[in-house]
């Protein structure tokens, strides 16, 4: 499977209060499976793995109540920093600066000009 390419929509995150609830209904609508992933101490996320792919393309984030149930969609960049940066200079906000977790993946949450969220994240270099 070949990698996505730069600036596409390349991940998805769903955060929920209710994790079995929502991965019960994806697995039974369209086959999800899902793995526990451990790369961000402390956040209880389960990567999502959807029928032919080798490889997560989303994930469920449990809130544990502590924000709002979400869907959001992430785009692979080549630099997570610049792209924010660049996201502020068009009127974007910072909702979750950069952070990059155990495996080397970074990420950043953000609002567009017109109030609307979406990620950005890079991958480490193999």
């Amino acid at each position: 499977m070949p990698a996505p390419a730069l600036n596409s929509v390349a991940w998805f995150e769903i955060g929920t209060d209710q994790p079995e609830g929502v991965k019960q209904f994806y697995g039974q609508l369209f086959d999800w499976s899902f793995q526990l992933n451990t790369n961000t101490p402390g956040v209880n996320y389960h990567a999502v793995v959807t029928p032919g792919a080798q490889q997560p393309t989303g994930g469920v984030w449990e809130s544990e109540g502590n924000f709002p149930d979400y869907a959001v969609f992430y785009v692979l960049v080549q630099d997570v920093a610049a792209t924010v940066e660049r996201a502020e200079e068009l009127g974007g906000k910072v909702l979750m600066a950069p952070t990059t977790d155990a495996a080397g993946l970074t990420f950043a949450r953000l609002e567009d000009s017109t109030g609307h969220n979406f990620g950005v994240f890079s991958a480490p270099a193999p």
